[in-house]
């Protein structure tokens, strides 16, 4: 039976069209999940919409729309991220949907069995933009620093609560056993700090005659679940949980990749729910940056909002659809930070563009079939599986510790380096001329060729389709292919197997 691994981003609202925030998020899990199938895992990725709460229902109103009729609308366009990303997730779950309604209650029935769930009336200041109270300390000017052009709103009602202060200890001892279970790690020592100065309880319902649109609380007809407390259980019940135990068991803990906006939700109030649920915690979660544009932070006031789907399109062609795709996911990956704040711009983003994929992937790729379509009659050349320049047996150690370490951008460096390795080798051996003088040229164009197989399974995780453009190119099956232990042998390639060169992968702008 083959090892699991199971992945899933955080939820999105959808009180909004998918921006490149949530784009980033999501092709870092989906190249997470790409390795992992590599290493013969099976995978469960898991992403999908977040569809309740106060945020959401006003929207729905300002539309004069049914709330669901609404989150269908938004639901449909979170979910063409996949072809438009090119993503392999396996579960697109909605908090609308049926299953996990009834996971959330049985959640909250087995909390409230273990005495961590009771009623009060409260008063508190509350950011609709977040879903989220708010203390004094954390206003600036007496607003939320997240979302300064919202009012902060005073709630005063009965609510349930969840038994948040108890789990401080727990909590920290869960952190000091498990120190890699938030990465990195200045994020991890931020919800330490929190944690430690100690937690207070905090509402997981609201009124229904205030707040409709909700999942019921159980044997309560006057309450909706708060949305956070709803949301959080996604995680499990796209496994199946708690009917199918055996896919829970088998899949669950999992990896979690979230923003630095969900950190306190995701490392700290989820793991103590699942404490209360009698739950094992998350297996581990991976902390990102935010994308700014320019310097400045993304904003739909500021209008520098950018859009996936239009720089997908921009950058595509018709009859071209993977360069946009493509173009998108190795500058998301490769020229962003992903544990902290990276800038976004179109000028960088094409400089990165020509850089790494015109002039290294694209132009390196040509070089080497096009010389083995002139010397070698567009077949394999005879040759021997030896490094020439490169450590290849380093590259996949480097490469294999990158992913463990949630390094995107230094994957990418690593193969841009084999690339401008071995565009440097072309140019100073010049096989061209070494023909004229009568030297085979056979074993250093297998060499060369044999390297591209290794650059295009590297590039599978993170530029998919480009990855598998190359490899047919060279006369590989991507969909035969063996687990990446296998596949990154030297001598994989075949002498005499026929080439079938194609245009280029990426024109110049």
């Amino acid at each position: 039976m083959p090892k699991t691994f199971y992945l899933t981003t955080t939820l999105p609202y959808v009180n909004a069209d998918p921006h490149i925030g949530f784009a980033l998020e999501i092709i870092q899990a989906d190249a997470l999940a790409r390795y992992h199938r590599l290493l013969g895992e099976e995978v469960v990725f898991n992403t999908g919409t977040d569809e309740h709460g106060l945020k959401i229902y006003r929207k729905a109103l300002e539309n004069h729309e049914d709330p669901q009729t609404y989150c269908d609308r938004y639901a449909a366009r979170f979910d063409a991220l996949k072809q438009a990303l090119n993503l392999s997730y396996t579960n697109f779950i909605r908090t609308t949907d049926d299953h996990h309604t009834k996971a959330t209650q049985e959640f909250w029935l087995r909390c409230f069995k273990n005495g961590d769930i009771y009623k009060k009336n409260y008063k508190i200041k509350y950011c609709v933009g977040c879903e989220l109270e708010k203390t004094d300390s954390e206003l600036v000017d007496d607003k939320c620093p997240v979302h300064p052009n919202l009012k902060i709103e005073l709630i005063e009602e009965e609510n349930y609560f969840f038994k948040f202060s108890k789990y401080k200890k727990p909590l920290l001892k869960f952190y000091k056993k498990n120190p890699s279970f938030v990465v990195p790690g200045n994020r991890l020592q931020e919800i330490k700090n929190f944690v430690e100065r100690g937690l207070e309880d905090f509402s997981i319902s609201r009124l229904k005659s205030k707040m409709p649109w909700g999942i019921q609380v159980p044997n309560d007809e006057d309450h909706v679940m708060y949305v956070w407390f709803d949301a959080l259980i996604n995680y499990i019940s796209t496994l199946g949980w708690p009917n199918d135990e055996k896919k829970f068991k088998n899949f669950w803990p999992g990896v979690q990749v979230a923003g630095k906006d969900n950190l306190r939700q995701q490392s700290a109030m989820w793991q103590a729910m699942l404490m209360s649920a009698d739950l094992p915690a998350s297996k581990q979660i991976f902390i990102h940056g935010f994308i700014t544009s320019d310097g400045q932070k993304m904003s739909k006031s500021l209008g520098n909002v950018v859009d996936p789907f239009e720089l997908v399109e921009k950058y595509g062609s018709a009859s071209s659809p993977r360069v946009g795709t493509d173009a998108v996911r190795y500058f998301l990956l490769g020229a962003l930070p992903p544990d902290d704040d990276g800038d976004f711009s179109i000028e960088r983003f094409e400089k990165f563009y020509t850089a790494h994929l015109v002039n290294g992937v694209g132009n390196l790729t040509s070089r080497i079939l096009t010389m083995i379509e002139k010397y070698c009659d567009s077949r394999v050349p005879d040759g021997k599986a030896e490094d020439i320049g490169h450590k290849t047996e380093e590259f996949w150690k480097r490469f294999n510790a990158y992913f463990s370490e949630y390094k995107f951008d230094e994957i990418v460096k690593l193969v841009n380096g084999f690339v401008a390795e071995l565009d440097t080798l072309i140019s100073e051996e010049k096989p061209w001329e070494k023909i004229k003088n009568g030297v085979n040229i056979q074993p250093m164009l297998y060499q060369l060729a044999e390297s591209l197989r290794q650059i295009a399974l590297a590039l599978l995780p993170i530029i998919p389709e480009t990855a598998e453009n190359i490899l047919s190119q060279l006369g590989i099956d991507a969909d035969k292919l063996d687990i990446l232990e296998k596949e990154i042998e030297r001598g994989k390639l075949k002498s005499g197997a026929k080439i079938r060169k194609s245009g280029i992968l990426f024109p110049r702008l």
